[in-house]
């Protein structure tokens, strides 16, 4: 029997799916929906054969106690009255210690559903602890795109199909997120559509471009600007639209006059000629669609990279015609009300704010990140891997070793965090409770409804934390529903009608009308207009940016990256793997033999400079810390450029720390986040026995 469902993890796609279903213990395959008009039938092969993961024998499915050091390892049996009782009385010790902001919980989107992925911030609130500034992953994008359109939406994604021209600029859509492939090649099977990718190597995605535009990490900016130099230069910047649309096109070309393609190529290594063929393609098709991804934002100046990729798209004019305009996330479409789900009407804007990329910094005890308040002393973990997918991983491995931290992780295979933990508790997959899913990468609200009972001995997020907010004595009324309870009134306070009429229709289009899409009845913000010179003062919370920098007026390249240095004299991409998403699926056979082992990709002239050879391993470092890994060398990035398609398991590296040892923890403006691909490092060859 088929059942509908929806993706949980952690990709913009959310795809919607079909679950063929055997038993009630028990799921067949997986299939991309047909109906869905973005999914259109199309998964990741990751997806594809979640049988794999959610059958998998590695499976937790009882309660843990650790036994003996932290971190060997070993842990012993314990009931889940025991475990709960447990966990709510280090809960209570560390606050009657040190206060309530002493607990940190700590979570993010091992699963996108807003029940199970956002319940514990209602424990969180009741209990005022410490809470949570998301900056892992798209606290730039977001930031950058929001500075100049006013609100984080787009042009519907599923006109893509419809344009002349489509441009994937800093995301390997072909490995992680399929769906833009699908509907960029409908518009190349059936249109003709050229599509162009910008990114720092060549990946699945540049693999099946027209066009592809290598660019050193960090300098995408550069690239923006020479093409909307050619724009004006040539006579192809839509004046009329700008006249009407922008607060200061004018100002923006006099900035410009100096930032041509001779200008930009010193900078981001691409060539004057291939700027210049694609400003003319982008100057004169208007269906041009920009697709613009995370990956290039995950730099120093990731925000400001995004803000001026989409002022291409504005100076053209794109916006105004159907399959033209930019498209990042629809985030901003969905006007929910969480006050159920998070407890927001007990939150206290006056407990802490802690940076979750700052994560080792907190842990070990730094004044400023603590907010010069207690040390964290509990942490209870649900839908994330800190001490796998962390930057500055070092840090965070130190601060997880402390004696006189108390770590609970709620979690659904024995991670190396949960290897951390003093207890540890079996969670549920997603077909095997209820919760509902908002898509940031299209525009669907989708419902996820339990199909298969989870492994005896397996309990839900919300489970868990309705029954220790029980025993830690805080009361709310979200606490007392049941997920569907809780699904069902978060629909209706929301506008989104009921539980009922979703179960019937399985997904809910949410986009706006084309004039919304487009702003043809102006940007987002007061005056109408896209900004170019963005008031980065006003995103919030600037206390997390650097203090010690200015952000630039218009459009730039920014350099506030890690450039390469004499010490240091490559530059290193830890981009997504094909077959892993983060952590998760490292455990699935399949995704195991696929990958087989990390890998640096070496550009052959790098390789033959430093004497190293195909499948030799090497030393990679920097003042942080140091790896040690295989090479691949390969004519995919620029010379000077390292790719390691990431995240691996801690344990796949000698040493037993992966890839996060090399890159920073350090905030980029204007709001913080982390600047995962903006990393430099040595390389050293060892020894071949």
């Amino acid at each position: 029997m088929i059942h509908y469902s929806a993706c949980p993890h952690d990709c913009p796609s959310t795809c919607a799916l079909e679950v063929e279903k055997i038993d009630e213990l028990t799921i067949g395959k997986i299939r991309g929906s047909r109906e869905n008009t973005y999914t259109a039938g199309v998964i990741c092969s990751k997806v594809a054969r979640y049988r794999e993961r959610i059958h998998h024998p590695d499976r937790l499915t009882q309660p843990l106690r650790r036994v003996g050091r932290k971190g060997l390892g070993n842990f012993e049996p314990i009931s889940w009255d025991q475990a709960l009782d447990e966990v709510a009385d280090q809960l209570l010790k560390a606050e009657q210690q040190h206060g309530s902001e002493t607990v940190w919980p700590y979570h993010y989107a091992g699963t996108m559903g807003l029940v199970m992925r956002d319940g514990i911030n209602r424990l969180r609130h009741t209990k005022r602890y410490s809470r949570f500034h998301s900056t892992i992953c798209v606290t730039l994008a977001w930031n950058g795109f929001i500075a100049g359109t006013g609100k984080l939406a787009g042009v519907d994604p599923r006109e893509m199909g419809q344009s002349d021209l489509i441009i994937i600029w800093g995301t390997n859509a072909a490995s992680t997120q399929i769906n833009v492939m699908t509907h960029a090649l409908k518009a190349r099977q059936e249109r003709g559509a050229k599509i162009v990718v910008i990114d720092t190597y060549k990946n699945a995605t540049a693999k099946q471009a027209d066009l592809f535009i290598c660019v050193k990490p960090g300098t995408d900016g550069a690239v923006a600007c020479a093409l909307m130099h050619i724009l004006f230069r040539d006579g192809l910047a839509d004046r009329d639209y700008l006249r009407d649309f922008a607060d200061c096109p004018e100002k923006l070309e006099d900035h410009l006059l100096v930032r041509d393609p001779k200008w930009a190529e010193k900078i981001s290594g691409v060539s004057a000629d291939a700027i210049e063929t694609l400003g003319k393609m982008i100057g004169t098709t208007p269906k041009t669609f920009f697709r613009l991804g995370y990956g290039f934002t995950r730099q120093r100046n990731g925000a400001t990279a995004m803000h001026a990729a989409l002022s291409v798209a504005t100076v053209a004019g794109s916006w105004q015609h159907n399959g033209g305009g930019a498209f990042q996330s629809n985030g901003a479409i969905y006007h929910w009300d969480k006050t159920l789900l998070e407890g927001l009407d007990v939150m206290d804007p006056a407990t802490r704010l802690l940076d979750q990329s700052r994560i080792g910094a907190v842990l070990t005890g730094n004044p400023d990140d603590l907010k010069n308040g207690p040390p964290v002393t509990a942490l209870f973990i649900q839908n994330t891997n800190p001490m796998s997918v962390a930057p500055d991983l070092n840090l965070v491995h130190q601060g997880f070793s402390r004696d006189d931290l108390f770590v609970c992780v709620h979690e659904q295979f024995m991670t190396e965090t949960a290897k951390m933990a003093d207890i540890v508790l079996p969670a549920t997959m997603f077909l095997e409770h209820d919760d509902i899913y908002q898509s940031g990468g299209h525009q669907h609200i989708t419902l996820g409804p339990k199909i298969i009972n989870p492994p005896k001995g397996c309990r839900s997020n919300h489970e868990v934390v309705c029954a220790l907010a029980e025993r830690l004595g805080v009361k709310h009324p979200g606490f007392d529903m049941d997920a569907k309870t809780l699904i069902d009134a978060t629909l209706q306070s929301s506008g989104w009608g009921t539980l009922a009429e979703l179960e019937e229709k399985r997904w809910i289009d949410c986009q706006p009308d084309f004039r919304s899409s487009h702003y043809l009845d102006g940007f987002a913000h007061a005056d109408g207009k896209f900004r170019f010179s963005p008031d980065w003062s006003a995103l919030a919370p600037q206390e997390f940016g650097p203090t010690d920098i200015q952000m630039p007026d218009l459009p730039d390249h920014w350099d506030v990256i890690e450039n390469a240095n004499k010490e240091m004299p490559y530059r290193l991409v830890t981009a997504p793997a094909r077959h892993y998403l983060n952590s998760t699926f490292t455990e699935s056979p399949t995704s195991k033999r696929r990958h087989k082992y990390p890998s640096a990709m070496i550009h052959p002239v790098d390789a033959v400079n430093l004497g190293i050879k195909d499948g030799e391993t090497v030393q990679l470092g920097n003042h942080r810390g140091e790896i040690t890994i295989a090479t691949e060398i390969v004519d995919t990035a620029q010379q000077g450029v390292v790719i390691v398609e990431s995240i691996w398991p801690n344990g796949a590296f000698v040493g037993g720390k992966g890839i996060n040892v090399l890159t920073g923890a350090d905030p980029a403006a204007p709001v913080g986040g982390a600047a995962f691909h903006d990393t430099r490092i040595w390389i050293r060859a060892q020894p071949q026995h």
